[in-house]
């Protein structure tokens, strides 16, 4: 009688404890999913902050130039400074500049805009259904100096 005792609370207990490894079986993707979701969001989020960040400095830059051509190469060398100092990797990016602000004449009030197109990376994740790059833009403006030519 003692024995069959213990065989059934022998049994019993091993029927409690192999509960644990398979909730953890169930619940471990689960956990991994949303921590790859976060991850992701914070990335998108860093890059975007990252692009408009560039994008202000490439306006700034452009507003102080003297000419056209001047205004589109420093903007293009801020822009690019801007993403090495934040660190921002980027497999392609481009930078536009509208310089019309500087046909108005002299002593009117224009604004240079700069917009940086950057496509980031997100193949590392492995984040199934998601795409294994995107494209993200940042925009700024910034007015024209108007005594410029001064």
């Amino acid at each position: 009688m003692k024995l069959v005792r213990r065989l059934a609370r022998r049994l019993r207990l091993g029927e409690e404890t192999g509960s644990i490894p398979l909730e953890l079986a169930i619940l471990a993707p689960a956990g991994l999913l949303i921590i790859s979701v976060v991850i992701f969001a914070g990335r998108v989020a860093l890059a975007h902050q990252s692009l408009d960040g560039a994008a202000a400095s490439a306006a700034r830059e452009a507003s102080i130039s003297r000419t056209q051509p001047a205004a589109n190469s420093a903007a293009t060398a801020a822009a690019a400074q801007a993403l090495i100092q934040q660190g921002l990797d980027c497999a392609t990016t481009s930078v536009s500049v509208d310089t019309t602000g500087f046909a108005s004449p002299a002593g009117t009030p224009a604004s240079i805009t700069a917009t940086v197109t950057c496509v980031v990376p997100l193949a590392d994740l492995a984040i199934p259904g998601l795409p294994g790059s995107m494209t993200i833009t940042g925009n700024a403006s910034s007015p024209l100096d108007i005594y410029r030519e001064r």
